[in-house]
């Protein structure tokens, strides 16, 4: 089981508030791009974007729709909207010629920024598209807790190990 290659996503789901099936969509993940500032000065030659520990800039997630739906019109709510992606990835086990199937779990929390309600055309999909902007963010892979993003809570957690940790006790947060 050492040469896994890794393949495809096999298929996903995506829940609203835990239980609620959102339908049949397609969703783009977060990118997580840091904060930076330019250092120059003496002691570097030249300049280096240098990144602001556990500080990310706005993530956004986008959820594609084909049709309205209940679910469509749940999202564009002001408020927090809780989702949860469940998907199964396909890896390839070269030593034993067998495909096996891994877990991808990822929880999202988001408020809504940009609801599409899309477009009107006869019998074609109607394009609907809610962008919603990310506060938190976890990625389990393969039943393990990978990725923790909690900006309001000071939380960026990657692999065990809270980044963020020494700079909350250093603010006074605990």
């Amino acid at each position: 089981m050492a040469n896994q290659i890794p393949e495809k996503l096999i298929d996903f789901r995506a829940y609203l508030d835990g239980t609620d099936l959102l339908g049949m969509v397609d969703a783009t993940l977060p990118k997580l791009e840091f904060e930076t500032e330019e250092l120059r000065g003496a002691g570097i030659a030249g300049t280096f974007d240098g990144p602001v520990l556990g500080h990310l800039k706005s993530m956004n997630t986008e959820i594609n729709f084909r049709t309205t739906t209940d679910s469509v019109m749940k999202l564009a709510a002001p408020k927090y909207h809780h989702i949860t992606l469940y998907g199964a990835l396909q890896f390839h086990d070269a030593g034993g010629g067998e495909l096996m199937s891994k877990e991808l779990k990822v929880v999202l929390r988001g408020l809504p920024k940009n609801p599409d309600m899309g477009k009107l055309d006869s019998g074609k999909l109607m394009e609907v598209k809610h962008t919603l902007e990310i506060g938190y963010l976890k990625i389990f892979f393969d039943k393990a807790e990978r990725i923790e993003v909690d900006k309001f809570n000071y939380i960026y957690t990657v692999d065990g190990v809270d980044y963020l940790a020494e700079v909350r006790a250093n603010l006074g947060l605990g």
